[in-house]
């Protein structure tokens, strides 16, 4: 397609204009990756500039995004995802229609820091678990999960397919730990650089960064998370009950 130089519009409007309405109309559905760069600058008979600037105004509308080594893809619509009961991943993307799944970066035993030992009622230096993956929905890293457990029962998580079997569902269903609440603390934050690795986006992205903590019976904290969840492709809502003022 050649563009209108005639056109009162910059190049790169014109451009952007016509990848938008091709995302809009999907020929290039979410999830997808556009041509690469030397196509695209034939395509449309531009220059590279005219392509950087085209392609930045893209994500700034948050249309596209760049995936680090792999290169340029068109986003999900941003998930809204409520607080209001305790779930997994999993099945957080299935309510939502989404496919899911898991890249296994690390599983060790290691000793317990002091605020791993904290949040699961242990002394600093105990053995525990640590798990680390990359949650995908529909082929897009959208969180960076790191998991802590108690010994006892993380040797047992660890035997386990962890890219296909959620560690919730194992806990329950596999190893009879009903999970009963959690405690959640919420953060924006920007990312560091091995978080901004596995999720494939830059250093200083914004992520929300929620720790959980997962109790069964008898209060017992079985299951420490750190979850870093990508800003641009998530957003979380809750509702609360008004309290009522004294002697009202």
């Amino acid at each position: 397609m050649n563009t209108d130089r005639n056109s009162q519009l910059p190049l790169y409007a014109q451009v952007e204009a016509v990848l938008a309405e091709r995302i809009a109309d999907g020929t290039y559905p979410p999830g997808t990756q556009l041509p690469n760069e030397a196509s695209l600058l034939a395509s449309f008979n531009i220059s590279r500039t005219t392509l950087q600037k085209t392609v930045q105004n893209l994500i700034t509308r948050g249309l596209i995004e760049i995936r680090r080594g792999k290169g340029t893809f068109v986003t999900q619509p941003r998930l809204t995802q409520p607080l209001t009961e305790l779930s997994g991943f999993v099945e957080d993307m299935r309510a939502h229609g989404r496919h899911p799944s898991a890249r296994l970066l690390a599983r060790q035993i290691e000793n317990a820091s002091d605020t791993v030992a904290g949040k699961l009622a242990l002394e600093p230096g105990t053995p525990v678990v640590h798990i680390q993956r990359v949650r995908i929905a529909d082929g897009t890293p959208l969180s960076f999960d790191e998991t802590w457990l108690p010994r006892d029962i993380g040797e047992k998580i660890i035997e386990n397919d962890l890219e296909a079997e959620p560690i919730f569902t194992l806990l329950e269903e596999k190893y009879g730990i009903p999970l009963i609440e959690a405690e959640y603390r919420l953060e924006a934050i920007a990312a560091d650089e091995a978080v901004a690795e596995a999720l494939e986006v830059e250093t200083g992205s914004p992520i929300f960064l929620i720790e959980r903590t997962s109790y069964c019976d008898e209060n017992r904290p079985v299951d420490y998370e750190k979850l870093y969840y990508r800003g641009d492709q998530i957003q979380f809502v809750t509702r609360l009950a008004r309290r009522k003022p004294n002697g009202q």
